[in-house]
């Protein structure tokens, strides 16, 4: 038996269609015994999954440990290595976010908005989950629990289906959160895992049209490209994460270097990391700035302006202005004042999250109006571009678009909304 066939529990032959039909068929009877269950059942449920995602730490650890030991034989890049790699600490991190999401209020059910028509019709919008959520994904681990108990507080199934890198390490987590839901009364298929690594279960998942009701991807363009291609099913997308960070003329020079410093170099392979750093013209400090982060370790490639603030900065080349390098690379320019830093952001910004520093009101406020991003933040890292960190516990994703959810994609996100109406037996002139 290859891949391209899985033996379904009847020991049948099954296709990879057939066996997303089934374990989507399987998901949607959970979710309907999801959708009954009240905010503090699902709430202890999550607070065990956490707890078993605790007790389980030396086999996840040696699973992840496998997959690291794989990757570095596939000689993947230290970024990719570093999004794949758990610690005591990391999956200590994890389980917290499991128990955060628990903590969270429930968003079902909530009212968002009443009217009385003038014939005496009670009208609201209520809250209700999407249904069963597929998740495509690649390297990251977290995403396994984040998105199981993002989907579960919020009343929805869930079909992941990680990367092969992280085989191993998304299988022992996945474990550890079905032992700890079931045992709080969670159907097991509440949340579920594609039992196979074959690329075309991909593209059976995009094509499940009334099986699965929104697809999440997490990972870089490519993956991100084919699922908008291809879905036959609506797709909530996160794109690639171009963020740049202008400093100002009226920067302060030490908040510059610090901010800087942290966009880039505390976690290089996020996708809230800085990739472009725009220094204005008449900003004194551009030589500080860049001397700390080529002293940091970071390679930087700049415009003939950028190169001439250091003789250790490589030129740039168009490509570099699109380019989310996801390491230890970073491009420069710089640029003839606010309007120049709105133009370069316009034409390169993946619209993820841009940022400026600048002690000028009026500066800021210009820039908040008019950079078009889900996350638009000021004096600040850009490595804030994270659910967490927005007090939303785990988040699905940065969502990039212009529909139904932008920025950190969390509780909420994952709901939308139904019409309730209360009548007294009018009927229609």
């Amino acid at each position: 038996m290859t891949e391209q066939t899985i033996l379904a529990p009847e020991a049948a032959v099954e296709t990879l269609e057939a066996l997303v039909a089934r374990l989507a068929q399987a998901g949607r009877a959970a979710q309907r015994t999801l959708a009954k269950m009240s905010d503090a059942q699902k709430a202890e449920a999550l607070r065990a999954a956490a707890a078993e995602l605790r007790k389980a730490e030396p086999e996840i650890l040696a699973a992840n440990a496998k997959d690291i030991a794989a990757g570095e034989a596939k000689g993947l890049s230290g970024a990719m290595l570093d999004r794949l790699r758990l610690d005591s600490a990391r999956l200590a991190g994890i389980a917290d976010a499991v128990e955060q999401v628990a903590g969270l209020a429930d968003p079902v059910g909530e009212v968002i908005s009443t009217s009385e028509r003038p014939n005496g019709l009670q009208l609201s919008r209520v809250r209700i989950p999407i249904g069963l959520i597929g998740i495509i994904y690649e390297s990251r681990p977290n995403v396994t629990a984040d998105a199981a108990a993002l989907c579960l507080r919020s009343g929805n199934a869930a079909l992941l289906r990680g990367g092969s890198e992280a085989l191993h390490s998304n299988r022992a987590i996945m474990a550890a959160m079905v032992a700890g839901l079931t045992r709080a009364g969670v159907p097991a298929a509440a949340i579920q895992l594609m039992p196979t690594q074959d690329r075309a279960a991909v593209g059976a998942m995009l094509t499940a049209a009334g099986l699965i009701d929104m697809i999440v991807p997490r990972g870089g363009k490519s993956l991100v490209a084919r699922v908008q291609a291809d879905a036959r099913v609506p797709v909530l997308a996160h794109l690639d994460g171009i963020c740049h960070t202008y400093v100002h003329a009226q920067a302060d020079p030490d908040m510059a270097v610090r901010l800087a410093l942290n966009a880039k170099m505390r976690r290089t392979g996020i996708c809230g990391s800085m990739e472009t750093l725009l220094l204005d013209t008449q900003f004194p400090a551009s030589e500080a700035v860049v001397s700390a982060l080529l002293d940091a370790g970071c390679e930087v490639r700049g415009d003939a302006r950028a190169q001439a603030l250091d003789p250790r900065i490589l030129p740039a080349t168009a490509e570099d202005w699109d380019t989310e390098y996801l390491d230890a690379v970073l491009s420069v320019a710089v640029v003839d004042g606010l309007d120049a830093a709105l133009d370069h952001i316009a034409a390169h910004s993946s619209h993820h999250t841009d940022v400026i520093v600048s002690e000028d009101a009026v500066a800021v406020e210009r820039f908040l109006s008019e950079v078009d991003s889900a996350i638009v933040m000021v004096n600040a890292s850009s490595q804030f571009a994270d659910g967490g960190e927005f007090g939303l516990g785990a988040e699905i994703g940065i969502a990039t678009g212009r529909l139904h959810a932008r920025g950190p994609v969390a509780l909420e996100g994952l709901t939308t909304y139904k019409w309730l109406v209360r009548g007294t037996g009018q009927a229609r002139p």
